[in-house]
């Protein structure tokens, strides 16, 4: 913490408290120590506290024992053993580590560009990664307060930690249309800044490569280097603006940084929007589309939540995209509106859909991702918790299913259900660095399906193998706080060149073959 006094020198005791059970009751102090301050400038003081038991509801209070005033800021409570040494809860951080996700985007959504109340709470990336007490701190369009302890830096570094590649996005000069309300206006609420001011949104994104990638010698690359980490991030990634309606004002801003980073930066991958509600038939949608094709944008992020059933409806989506656009997908942000068990499953019939289209749809990401019981602003979310454990929604299953056998050669012809209708859906996909094949089965239905698979010509076939099964007695089961009744089993099954296998009733199932 940070103490600034006024006056006298001050005794400060910094506590850790088990609140008492029941009235009056006296409560416990589990840890404790006392400063002495006495500077008349700002300084940071450090402690350590060991507690003396466990408690999940513990409270910290720090208490000026000399009368008189005193200035405080920058309070900070953190365990001593975090993910890697970085800073991050281990649980949770290992939570995500599970997904063996590819990348990770942030700082998420309508976070970016100041939905709440305008461009005084836009996220601006260059006040997050010098020391953490000079770091802006911010309201944000859910209401609540960041600290900005997580922020850029803190962000690169759990990339680097977790093999992930970052994926930064920034504003551009456009506000979301949500601002004051702006969601519920039948027309658009969104604020622009003047293009004269244009300059400063573009030297946001070129300073943020310059950070990332540039020597040390460099203005930005020094202050990386100064927080800790000399060598560059290697950033290839770099979104540009979420979900902003597409005005003819966001058109002319976003083209103009584009431009520019464009021109400055030729090998940096531009991510664009395709506006709220990534639809066809949808404007944004439709103008989104179209100034990517102008622009050369090299892929679009496209965002949808919909009820369960529209995953289901939808799952030949992207079959009917262009094959010859320069523009590929990007499924930024998606989920069905529940966290049951149906929702995951039909999910995952829509991700068959996606990776059968690979060509076309080149990263997706599920959102959101984390949430902490009792402060729920969006439902669902992937991964809930509270200040003891982790709670891994049926969808997180679905996700680490796939996130964890991704492939680069897809079989549409090895896999097959017979007789099957929209509650099935098969995959197969061949790793050729790890020299493994995946073959994915999900049935929906509430009866056992038979599914017919055809390795005749792949080599080196094993004997038998691991196929992870995520199945329940009842599609409306959730994973909770109290039970976690849908978890996956494992279990080895026989192979043969052809087998027919029979596939249980509400599961999604994936086989790991590794090729000899």
């Amino acid at each position: 913490m940070f103490f600034r006094n006024i006056g006298a020198a001050k005794q400060v005791r910094v506590v850790l408290v088990k609140p008492g059970q029941g009235w009056g009751a006296q409560p416990t102090v589990l840890a404790e120590t006392t400063l002495n301050v006495g500077d008349a400038a700002w300084k940071k003081y450090e402690a350590t506290l060991t507690a003396s038991e466990n408690c999940t509801n513990a409270s910290l209070q720090i208490l000026v024992l000399t009368q008189g005033d005193l200035d405080v800021d920058m309070v900070s409570l953190m365990p001593q053993d975090t993910y890697k040494g970085h800073g991050l809860r281990k649980d949770l951080a290992e939570a995500l580590a599970g997904l063996e996700p590819k990348f990770m985007r942030f700082p998420g959504g309508c976070v970016v560009h100041g939905g709440g109340d305008g461009f005084w709470d836009t996220y601006r990336w260059k006040t997050t990664v010098g020391p953490k007490e000079q770091r802006r701190g911010l309201k944000n369009t859910w209401g609540y307060h960041q600290s900005m302890g997580l922020g850029y830096y803190e962000y690169f570094q759990f990339c680097e930690d977790l093999g992930m590649e970052p994926l930064p996005i920034l504003p551009c000069g456009v506000n979301c249309q949500g601002t004051n309300g702006g969601w519920s206006m039948r027309t658009q609420a969104q604020d622009f800044v003047p293009m004269s001011e244009m300059d400063e949104w573009v030297n946001e994104a070129l300073d943020l490569i310059e950070w990332a990638n540039g020597d040390v010698n460099t203005k930005w690359g020094k202050v990386r280097a100064e927080a800790g980490h000399p060598k560059p991030f290697n950033l290839k990634y770099l979104g540009l603006g979420n979900e902003e309606k597409i005005t003819k004002e966001f058109e002319e801003r976003f083209k103009y940084i584009y431009e520019r980073v464009r021109a400055k930066y030729p090998d940096i991958v531009i991510v664009g929007t395709a506006g709220p509600g990534s639809h066809k038939g949808n404007p944004d949608f439709e103008n989104g589309w179209r100034i990517a094709e102008e622009t050369g944008v090299d892929i679009l992020d496209e965002h949808y939540y919909e009820p369960r059933n529209y995953f289901l409806d939808n799952q030949a989506n992207y079959d009917e995209y262009p094959r010859n656009r320069k523009t590929k997908v990007y499924l930024g942000e998606y989920a069905a509106k529940d966290k049951k068990l149906a929702d995951a499953l039909y999910e995952g019939l829509y991700l068959l859909g996606v990776e059968r289209n690979g060509d076309v749809v080149v990263m997706t990401s599920y959102a959101p991702l984390f949430c902490k019981k009792n402060h729920e602003s969006w439902n669902p979310d992937l991964i809930y918790f509270d200040n003891e454990k982790v709670v891994y929604t049926c969808s997180y299953y679905v996700q680490q299913m796939f996130g964890t056998t991704a492939g680069d050669y897809y079989y549409g012809d090895v896999a097959k259900f017979n007789g099957g209708d929209k509650y099935q859906g098969a995959s197969a996909v061949l790793n050729t660095e790890k020299g493994e094949l995946y073959i994915k089965l999900i049935n929906a239905a509430e009866e056992v399906k038979t599914a017919t698979i055809d390795l005749s010509k792949f080599k080196g076939i094993p004997a038998q193998a691991p196929m992870t099964t995520l199945t329940n007695a009842s599609l409306d089961a959730e994973n909770n706080f109290d039970a976690q009744p849908v978890t996956p089993q494992t279990k080895d099954i026989k192979i043969g060149k052809k087998m027919t296998l029979s596939v249980e009733p509400r599961s999604a199932n994936v086989i790991r073959l590794k090729l000899k």
